[in-house]
């Protein structure tokens, strides 16, 4: 029996999936999931729109594992995957206007309000621990 394209892709990104959820980011698969958590969310929440690009691979996802050990953390982890849900990735994105959707990007909110936003082009260029430092930073004014 063969494989469909859609079982495919799910195998071929459940490691992706698993590098954020095994370290407690929560996935939001469903636009409705979304408007259950990121509205209400007390207190900070991160919320990384995952890809399969490379600078997913190689900067945002190590970058954003990384910022996790800082003493200042998000309250709440939530992750989107661009391309995979795609109703719930256009369900986040709403929150973080005036941003156009990218992917990878990193939204940090505060009792439901972007309050601090990477974008993709400031993902592509940079190293993880660059984007650790900025996420550190971001924790250090808005989880405290």
């Amino acid at each position: 029996m063969s494989m469909s394209f859609e079982q495919y892709m799910r195998d071929m990104v459940q490691p992706m999936r698993d590098e954020l959820t095994k370290v407690g980011f929560i996935e939001l698969r469903t636009a409705e999931e979304v408007e259950e958590q990121l509205p209400t969310a007390k207190g900070t929440a991160l919320v990384v729109v995952n890809s399969v690009c490379g600078c997913a691979a190689g900067q945002c996802r190590p970058g954003v594992r990384q910022s996790l050990e800082a003493d200042a953390a998000p309250d709440h982890l939530f992750t989107v995957f661009a391309g995979q849900d795609k109703e719930a990735t256009a369900k986040a994105r709403e929150y973080f206007a005036p941003y156009p959707p990218s992917s990878p990007s990193i939204a940090l909110m505060k009792d439901g309000e972007l309050v601090y936003f990477i974008e993709r082009h400031s993902v592509e260029n940079r190293s993880a621990e660059e984007i650790a430092a900025d996420l550190t930073a971001a924790y250090e004014r808005f989880c405290k």
